[in-house]
């Protein structure tokens, strides 16, 4: 019986079904793991050591390096890790990636995972219904590993059977009598297969299915495992193009690091099978040697012999490279040279390098990125006091500086809004969600408070064209204005920098409630000068002008506060304003 095109297409529906299995999996777990996820990867700026466990532990919740490193590249992009720290995340990154070989080469070739698969999806599919947003993780994470199990026994079925097609055979047994050339050939598919797939662990799979199935014997086999640790470096690499300097150089070093470890392996192959084999041999001596495999049972410890090959081989890499890092470094900096042009250019810091693995990580780039808006909207008051209290000839500087950032402001909420609603595209937790609309408030907010500070810029410009001064009394009352406001734009920097959603509310409604009290007060000030003819009434309009901006920022910080929180704090502000009165 030929095999067909339409033979074809369920091979490639059955992958599908494996990969988003996959993708399933890997989603509910980082939602299952949620806070701890962030915890783990903040474990990356210390050793290089614990940044090995970080890559290994992440890369086993993720399913995926190609998703670690690219979220290690975007993380060293936003300067939020340094290169070299990335260093240890990417090689634990490459030993945690196994765990999937073991995993499809345990469950799904030394026993009969299907009929499991389908209970566990039945067990868990009521629990996407329960109101608890915990079960519901938990549930899609389970349901994702049933569905995932079930595409690879699809796979199985689809790949073409060798008696009935030995011209298929013929043809791909042709490319393995060419002694070393072959095994060069089939490190060559190995990459070629992870770049169409797009994942180390769906070319994995296929490459066990492929062993099991005997289109292809062991070393043939460890060499396509070899090419894939080369492809899976492919995506980073494309990731770090629009990345800075220190992005390019953690993508070229995952790429050197891989290149190196295939190398020496390549020089040590034949042996270092052999190695596999006697080990293989020994704890399971019926199923015989994993060079000849010929029953069911022989080829499904094939399968395991590939997975102890592909972990060795990580792990010794790693183990044999640790102590070369630095000479490896030294080479990427010199390959990957940094540009002597300025890079003062506007850009996303944390969201440049695109989307992260998950919706959690997502949002928490986002967050990052709110914290750097909150920075600029803290430089911009800073540039205003400069512009009211410094001598004439630094106004212009101010002046263009407030115009600049106030420019910045409106790119960085439109980018960020946009990213957001990237986010919301996604299966969302209830909790991501309200963070998401929180978050879409604070920039909204913060980029109002950019508009009033340029606003106030042009007022004070006014003021200089047309030759109008305020009395020092006036002048020295807006300060204190000013300084009220830095206390509310400090709190909400201090709130942002809050990873544990712990943020201090009460001392938001002080804050809020000093700044009306003081216009308050100076507003019965600007109405006694008046009276008493102690500035025109083109100086009071434009003092006036400056009190009531400068409170509707507080308000707008105060609404930021508000979001941070999650909730609407009206209630707890009006008891505040009942014990004033």
């Amino acid at each position: 019986m030929n095999y067909t095109f339409f033979d074809f297409l369920q091979l490639v529906g059955s992958l599908g079904i494996f990969i988003y299995g996959m993708k399933i999996f890997s989603d509910g777990l980082q939602k299952v793991a949620g806070g701890k996820l962030r915890a783990i990867l903040k474990g990356m700026t210390t050793t290089r050591l614990r940044g090995i466990i970080t890559g290994f532990g992440a890369t086993t919740v993720t399913q995926s390096s190609t998703t670690t490193t690219v979220m290690v590249v975007s993380f060293v992009n936003a300067g939020l890790i340094t290169f070299i720290e990335s260093t240890g995340v990417i090689m634990g990154a490459n030993i945690g990636t196994t765990v999937t070989a073991w995993m499809v080469s345990i469950f799904g070739f030394k026993m009969q995972i299907t009929p499991i698969a389908i209970a566990m999806i039945g067990i868990f599919f009521p629990f996407m219904f329960f109101g608890r947003e915990k079960f519901r993780n938990l549930a899609e994470a389970m349901i994702g590993f049933g569905i995932l199990f079930i595409g690879l026994e699809f796979i199985k079925n689809a790949v073409p059977n060798i008696d009935d097609n030995p011209e298929m055979f013929m043809f791909l047994d042709g490319f393995t009598e060419f002694g070393f050339l072959s095994i060069l050939i089939f490190v060559l598919a190995g990459t070629v297969l992870t770049l169409l797939t797009q994942s180390s662990s769906a070319a994995t799979a296929i490459t066990l299915v492929m062993l099991f199935q005997g289109w292809i014997d062991f070393p043939i086999a460890a060499a396509m495992i070899l090419g894939e640790n080369i492809g899976t470096t492919v995506t980073a690499n494309i990731a770090a193009i629009i990345g800075n300097v220190h992005a390019k150089r953690a993508a070229r070093f995952h790429l050197i690091f891989n290149l190196f470890g295939v190398i020496w392996m390549l020089i040590v192959l034949q042996p270092f099978l052999v190695g596999i084999d006697n080990i293989m041999s020994f704890f399971a001596p019926e199923a015989g040697s994993v060079f000849e495999a010929a029953d069911e049972i022989g080829r499904a410890n094939a399968t395991l012999a590939l997975s102890l090959f592909h972990t060795t081989f990580n792990v010794l890499n790693v183990l044999i490279l640790f102590a070369f890092v630095p000479r490896i470094i030294s080479l990427v900096e010199k390959v990957q040279k940094e540009s002597k042009t300025s890079d003062d250019k506007f850009r996303l810091q944390y969201i440049s390098s695109g989307m992260m693995s998950s919706p959690e990580m997502s949002i928490e780039q986002a967050r990052k990125e709110i914290e750097l808006f909150a920075k600029l909207i803290d430089k911009m008051h800073f540039s205003f006091q400069g512009l009211f209290y410094k001598k004439q000839k630094k106004h212009e500087k101010f002046l263009k500086k407030i115009k600049k950032r106030e420019q910045i402001t409106d790119n960085i909420e439109l980018e960020i809004a946009e990213y957001l609603t990237k986010i919301s595209s996604f299966n969302l937790s209830d909790r991501a969600t309200r963070q998401i609309r929180a978050m879409h408030s604070m920039i909204n907010d913060l980029e109002r408070v950019g508009d009033i500070y340029f606003q106030m810029s042009k007022t004070f410009e006014q003021m200089q064209n047309e030759d109008i001064k305020l009395p020092k009394d006036a002048a020295k009352e807006i300060g204190q204005m000013l300084d009220l406001l830095h206390n509310a734009i400090r709190h909400v920097r201090h709130n942002l920098d809050k990873t544990n959603g712990e943020f201090d509310l009460d001392k938001a409604i002080i804050i809020e409630k000093e700044i009306n009290d003081m216009r308050d007060k100076l507003m019965d000030q600007h109405y006694k000068r008046l009276e008493e003819n102690a500035y025109s009434n083109k100086a009071g309009f434009i003092y006036l002008d400056y009190l009531n901006r400068m409170e509707k920022i507080g308000d707008h910080l105060f609404n930021v506060s508000e979001a941070l929180a999650g909730r609407k704090v009206k209630s707890a502000y009006s008891r505040v304003m009942e014990d004033r009165n």
